[in-house]
């Protein structure tokens, strides 16, 4: 069983050179594919440190332990998806374009990132116990239940969104309709015949999931 090596917290607290940051960005990166093909219980120290181009020890001076490192790739998983998110400046759109373009890019960020469905699939799986210990993630997800809840509110003075809708249901619905799409897209592919991973498939798919949300939204 891969151990620790001792007082790893302090070890992480020290300032860090450009290469040694370099190498705990390989290290990360080595983990997100490691990970996501295996899980938390299935994935090997000893391959990710491999693929990093790194060693065991310090893999765990940068992070502690295989569990500490897998909530520390949850964070930043967390946090790619958020930036991007912000980077969409719905606030200044109509309020059903800004919802249109939420729906949008959550759908084709989750088919984009199959990765970030694993993780997300792995973690609930533990039921997210690891998830629980970071305050980060719940801090990413505050803005944006604050940004559709200002969409929704402009929606509903424009008159063209219903009064009353829970952003959090919002959230839930948007990111839902398209999470389940890509997380199943063998199984549909294989059970409907068709590819779904298609260009095609994946535009039909984003558009219905734009009819349906803003179709719920509607007086």
């Amino acid at each position: 069983m891969d151990q620790p090596i001792a007082d790893p917290l302090s070890a992480r607290a020290i300032p860090r050179s450009p290469r040694a940051e370099a190498t705990r960005q390989r290290i990360l990166d080595a983990a997100l594919v490691e990970f996501a093909a295996n899980g938390l219980a299935g994935a090997r120290v000893d391959e990710i440190a491999a693929r990093a181009g790194a060693n065991k020890r310090m893999l765990y001076a940068y992070f502690g332990s295989k569990e500490d490192l897998w909530l520390t790739v949850l964070e930043a998983a967390y946090g790619r998806k958020r930036e991007e998110e912000r980077s969409l400046a719905v606030d200044g759109l109509p309020p059903d374009e800004a919802m249109t373009r939420l729906v949008r890019f959550n759908f084709r960020y989750t088919a984009r990132h199959p990765e970030f469905v694993a993780l997300l699939n792995q973690e609930n799986v533990h039921r997210a116990a690891y998830l629980a210990r970071s305050a980060e993630v719940r801090a990413l997800y505050s803005p944006m239940v604050d940004t559709l809840r200002r969409v929704l509110e402009r929606g509903a003075v424009a008159g063209v969104f219903r009064a009353g809708v829970d952003p959090v249901q919002a959230y839930v619905t948007l990111v839902g309709i398209g999470h389940f799409y890509v997380a199943n897209l063998h199984t549909l592919s294989t059970i409907f015949g068709t590819d779904l991973a298609a260009e095609p498939a994946l535009e039909a798919r984003e558009a219905h999931c734009v009819e349906v949300v803003l179709g719920w939204l509607r007086p």
